[in-house]
């Protein structure tokens, strides 16, 4: 009966022991599975247009920017491929409220179905990629470069936005702004060209 008894304590002893150890390598892979997602709260995107004949350029950002579809990965430099998002106009920031409510109701607004801003990040090799934007009721590629430093992502692109036939938005908001535009030599212009500069910052989730 002792030797019953004595047996019984050896087996309860292992397992439990067995268990304890379960729980920790469980508790491990918990936390060696945590992945990176886009942190919007971080995250920049920077643009620059142009006006004047001079080209000079005039500076701002998107406020906000939501994420369709959350992409979660062990590594940060692929948690943008794949990425789809979309920018309310409503959000564009240029430090001069007239000159944002001018792009949004005179530029946006001209355009079809423009609310939001959509699209789809796809990464390429040797730092490039491509993102197919929404805008104007058209669907367009629009190439990128991009660099990783560390847990951060930095793009790159121009837009021209003759590709999404946005020739109509740029001569109504050149008329609103007329005199804002015109240099030296007295004419009015503002440019298809558009410089894009986006920060992306991840984070563990």
């Amino acid at each position: 009966m002792k030797k019953l008894f004595s047996f019984s304590i050896i087996l309860l002893l292992i397992f439990n022991t067995s268990c304890k150890k379960e729980k920790e390598v469980s508790s491990k892979k918990t936390v060696d599975t945590k992945n990176y997602i886009v942190d919007t709260n971080n995250s920049v995107i920077n643009w620059t247009a142009y006006k004047t004949t001079e080209k000079i350029p005039v500076k701002g950002i998107f406020k906000k920017v939501s994420i369709i579809n959350k992409i979660r990965t062990a590594n940060p430099a692929e948690v943008i491929n794949n990425l789809e998002f979309k920018i309310p106009v409503s959000s564009i920031f240029s430090n001069d409220s007239i000159r944002d409510y001018k792009l949004t109701t005179f530029f946006f607004g001209v355009m079809k179905n423009t609310l939001h801003l959509k699209g789809k990040i796809i990464t390429k090799e040797n730092g490039n990629g491509i993102i197919n934007l929404t805008m104007n009721g058209l669907s367009k590629d629009m190439p990128f470069t991009y660099e990783i430093h560390g847990e951060n992502i930095h793009i790159n692109a121009i837009m021209n936005l003759d590709n999404w036939q946005a020739q109509a938005a740029i001569d109504v908001l050149n008329k609103v702004c007329n005199d804002k535009h015109k240099a030296a030599d007295g004419i009015s212009k503002t440019w298809s060209e558009v410089a894009l500069n986006i920060q992306i910052k991840t984070k563990l989730e």
